[in-house]
């Protein structure tokens, strides 16, 4: 009896000795999951591994500025619906817009003085005008002006609110 007991306490003994080394194994060498790195966590089993090149940093590469065509052209759509301007007189001011826009962005490339700048603005803005003023026609060139001083939204929002009262008028 007593070599039963020893036998079957053996057997117990040998049984836990291999569970419990063979998680040891598995937690220090990491067989699982199919070995050496063929598991979820990719690479080849002993963490992770390090290039001992250096890589270099990429700095993001910063937009290209928009040139003056393409400022123009984007701003056309809601000029145009805004003031209500026909294919001539589109034309006509994305032309003079282009060519003023494209002198703006050549004076910030300078880099010149606050005060030189200034200036500089001032004389766009009064050959500007005086070149819309010249081919449009005077309430479009006025509307023009006020929609540069309260903001394509703003005139648009306006516009739309007239034609709303317009159409209770006909309504009522």
């Amino acid at each position: 009896m007593k070599k039963a007991i020893k036998f079957n306490s053996l057997r117990f003994f040998v049984l836990l000795s291999i569970l419990l080394g063979s998680s040891e194994i598995y937690a220090q060498y990491g067989y699982g999951n199919g070995g050496y790195g063929y598991g979820s966590r990719g690479g080849y089993g002993y963490g992770s591994q390090r290039s001992s090149i250096p890589q270099a940093q990429q700095t993001p590469k910063e937009p290209e500025p928009k040139t003056a065509e393409q400022l123009v052209d984007g701003e056309m759509p809601g000029i145009t619906e805004a003031l209500g301007l026909n294919d001539f007189e589109q034309a006509v001011l994305s032309s003079v817009l282009k060519k003023y826009v494209q002198e703006r962005i050549e004076a910030q490339i300078l880099k010149l003085p606050p005060e030189k700048m200034a200036e500089v603005y001032d004389n766009i803005t009064k050959r500007q005008d005086e070149e819309l003023k010249a081919g449009l026609p005077l309430e479009k060139y006025e509307a023009f002006v006020a929609l540069q001083k309260d903001g394509v939204a703003k005139t648009l929002k306006k516009k739309k609110k007239r034609n709303k009262e317009k159409r209770k008028k006909t309504k009522n």
